[in-house]
């Protein structure tokens, strides 16, 4: 499910964005401080929500919930808003449904079960969220492996982008003592069998590449929110990156130097 949140203010939208997710995880969810960028992100993709503030500098989200519909049919409408009095003019454009700041994971997910317009069915699609916690959906659905270390395996994958890795620069990111004991080469191949059993199991077996010695991933081949902020945007991440890990230290201290100078520029 691909969800758009609109809202001028940064801390609002934070927010929204936050309740969003923790109430729906499986969702692919994009903010928005300027009208524009959000209408010309439905253009090229469009989302099954749009979650609106009400009180907007530039456009008010009534009147931009006017035009969304106008220009791109039947879009799943929430308002989101501090102020009761705009109920009325939001149902009577056919909003999906209304809810009252401070949103909330529940309110939220009240909303989302019970939708105006029904979602499509989606097909199988690989999910991977790197902000926040990193976690791995196929359908929704968390994937599961027999080794804790597997998903860290494909963590580490996803953060080089793409970049081929040695079989000892993997052991010494998973296990900084003994990285090279003969103990570690045998539960690194249990680990590297464990993510492709699992991943040819769902049908996407060819997203890891190997060589001797080597494996990767095919970057162009996932859904991921790390690689769209590499690739140019920018409104999904908000200070946290695979935060169960400690080597993503060096990643988040670059993805956060660019929130703060964006923030600088607002």
């Amino acid at each position: 499910m691909l969800i758009f949140a609109i809202d001028d203010e940064r801390l609002a939208l934070e927010a929204l964005i936050s309740g969003i997710r923790k109430a729906v995880p499986q969702a692919e969810v994009r903010g928005f401080r300027k009208v524009k960028e959000l209408l010309e992100a439905i253009r090229t993709e469009t989302p099954e929500v749009v979650f609106l503030d009400v009180e907007m500098k530039k456009m008010n989200g009534i009147d931009l919930a006017q035009e969304i519909k106008k220009k791109f049919g039947d879009i799943n409408l929430i308002f989101a808003s501090g102020f009761s009095q705009y109920t009325c003019d939001a149902f009577a454009i056919h909003a999906s449904g209304y809810v009252m700041k401070p949103v909330t994971p529940e309110k939220i997910k009240n909303e989302i079960d019970n939708l105006r317009f029904p979602i499509r069915e989606e097909k199988h699609l690989l999910q991977l969220q790197c902000f926040g916690n990193f976690e791995v959906f196929f359908d929704g659905t968390p994937l599961k492996f027999k080794y804790n270390k597997t998903k860290e395996l494909l963590a580490y994958l996803v953060d080089r982008n793409g970049a081929m890795c040695s079989n000892s620069e993997l052991m010494a990111v998973l296990w900084e003592d003994e990285c090279n004991s003969e103990k570690r080469i045998s539960y690194l191949k249990n680990l590297r069998a464990d993510l492709c059993s699992v991943l040819e199991g769902i049908g996407e077996g060819e997203l890891i590449t190997r060589a001797w010695g080597k494996m990767g991933i095919r970057r162009d081949e996932v859904n991921c929110d790390y690689y769209r902020w590499l690739d140019g945007n920018r409104d999904e991440y908000y200070g946290e990156y695979m935060t169960q890990y400690s080597w993503t230290e060096f990643t988040n201290a670059a993805l956060m130097d660019d929130y703060q100078r964006r923030m600088g520029e607002l």
